[in-house]
């Protein structure tokens, strides 16, 4: 059998990574930007200051972006080069070199955009990239300028230069499209998102209505209702595919020598995963005798019985044992160990799948469900979250890890599905669309999407007495397989972040896969 690569780590927020530990004891408001911060002496059970990104915030951004210095730093990572430490567990390299990624355009606009501020830095003119456009094809060189001119309008957004970022959004809009390549089509959308943040601030229109908790339930009605668009992006992009069997197998390892098996599952969905999971359970030497599976939800209970029903009729036609009880809570903070039917004779264990993200704006909710989780002694959490701080109160950080990750996924659908893939322009335009503009567009309670990067969670876990827990050989090598098996199968990559799992696209992670028990 053929070894796994070696591995490595990989994280454009490396640095703010390193300094997580160093947090202040502050609670961050976020709805109050002439006080952002506050002192706290219950630090230990605050999460507010937990779930920042982890880089010194700067003060109200509104007036605290006019040194050439605070510029340069705020965008240094868009020309910080890539590492990657020591053991890599990808693919095979990507086929075609000659082509820039993505992520190679956002990091040459970076350049380019660092040196129209006429920054004196000496590590600029030593960077890889420096003289690099030479050589350039004239599409490479205009997207190029796309995101330059996309990084200085969103400066002048920070600078309140409301006008000056509208003439620069028009040089945007004049070379992007929504039906372009993926970088005409990456900043269609943060160019929408950065002209609605303007009309907001300038009083042309009014904020988005409702709040994040509203503005989530939306988007997630939507993701609902479009079964076959998910199916479709599960079916052509590999990281998507390699997350669910890695995940997967890190939950049989736990429950593989049980007869009897409970999964909660706090994201089903659809249940592809389950699916994945009940033809693990069912295919081993000695198969389990009965599978139960406790869907959690806080809406949406139509659609999740539905997914229930299907889940039976597939256990049908593998001959496992299977039951499916569906818990509906109208909000999380209801959500109790006595709806649960726990049996002690059952291996128990947790799935969520994009499960938790959804909380970080209402973190009495998040802190309320991992203690019910942590009372139900489960043998194992397994989840799945975005591999990205975009939950940052300064918005130009949020902007950058935004660009990075989305430009990446944009990235992957250009390579994995045809431009005119009616899914395909769903998913850019309901999903990733909304996506950028929540976080571009809006702040406070108003935005919906907010996602942390695992050392964030690890920090939040540590407080429910959780320790992370690796993921076999075998399921790593199994993702490996799995992604290798579709055609761009060779640009997704796999690398560790101490014990969690980064799956990302040519270096840019994307998913992050984790394991946890409770001490």
């Amino acid at each position: 059998m053929e070894k796994p690569n070696e591995i490595s780590s990989y994280s454009k927020g490396d640095a703010a990574n390193r300094e997580i530990e160093k947090l202040p004891p502050l609670l961050f408001q976020e709805d109050d930007l002439s006080d952002r911060f506050s002192s706290s002496k219950q630090y230990d059970h605050q999460l507010d200051a937990l779930f920042l990104d982890a880089t010194p915030p700067l003060w109200s951004y509104e007036h605290k972006m006019q040194e050439l210095e605070d510029i340069e730093s705020q965008y240094f990572k868009l020309i910080k080069p890539r590492a990657r430490s020591q053991g890599h567990v990808a693919g095979s390299e990507v086929s075609d070199q000659s082509k820039l990624s993505t992520d190679d355009i956002i990091r040459l606009g970076g350049e380019q955009f660092i040196q129209s501020r006429s920054v004196v830095d000496n590590s600029i003119s030593t960077h890889p990239y420096s003289g690099s456009l030479v050589g350039l094809s004239d599409q490479e060189l205009k997207d190029v300028q796309l995101i330059e001119n996309l990084l200085l309008s969103s400066e002048k957004v920070a600078q309140q230069q409301f006008d000056r970022s509208r003439k620069l959004l028009n040089l945007c809009d004049a070379l992007s499209s929504s039906s372009g390549n993926p970088i005409q089509r990456i900043v269609y959308y943060f160019s929408k998102a950065l002209r609605e943040k303007i009309n907001k601030e300038t009083g042309r229109i009014s904020s988005f209505t409702g709040s994040g908790k509203k503005n989530y339930h939306d988007l997630q009605g939507r993701i609902m209702n479009t079964a076959m668009t998910r199916l479709s992006i599960y079916q052509k992009l590999p990281f998507y595919q390699a997350s669910h069997f890695s995940c997967v197998q890190a939950l049989v390892d736990r429950v593989s020598k049980a007869k009897r098996v409970h999964v909660v599952e706090l994201a089903i969905r659809q249940g592809v995963h389950t699916m994945i999971l009940m033809q693990a359970l069912a295919s081993q030497p000695e198969p389990i005798k009965h599978l139960k599976i406790t869907a959690v939800g806080t809406g949406f209970e139509n659609q999740i019985k539905q997914t229930g029903g299907h889940l039976k009729t597939f256990a049908e036609s593998i001959n496992l044992s299977f039951s499916y009880n569906v818990v509906i809570v109208e909000d999380m903070l209801d959500f109790n160990i006595d709806l649960l039917e726990l049996n002690p004779r059952e291996a128990l264990g947790v799935f969520s799948m994009y499960g938790l993200w959804s909380m970080i704006g209402q973190q009495d909710r998040l802190e309320s469900l991992m203690k019910v989780i942590k009372s139900m002694k489960p043998r194992v959490m397994v989840m799945c979250e975005v591999a990205a701080n975009l939950n940052s109160p300064n918005f130009v950080n949020r902007l950058i890890e935004a660009l990075f990750h989305y430009g990446a996924v944009f990235d992957a659908l250009e390579d994995c599905m045809d431009g005119e893939d009616e899914h395909r322009g769903i998913t850019e335009s309901m999903y990733l669309g909304e996506g950028i503009r929540s976080i571009v567009a809006a702040e406070g309670a108003e935005r919906a999407v907010r996602h942390v990067n695992i050392d964030v969670w690890r920090k939040f876990f540590a407080r429910f007495g959780m320790k992370e827990i690796g993921f076999s050989a075998s399921s790593l090598y199994q993702a490996k397989l799995v992604a290798g098996k579709f055609p761009c199968g060779s640009s997704c990559t796999f690398d560790m972040d101490g014990k969690s799992v980064n799956i990302g696209w040519k270096g840019t992670p994307i998913e992050c896969l984790s394991a946890w028990k409770f001490s």
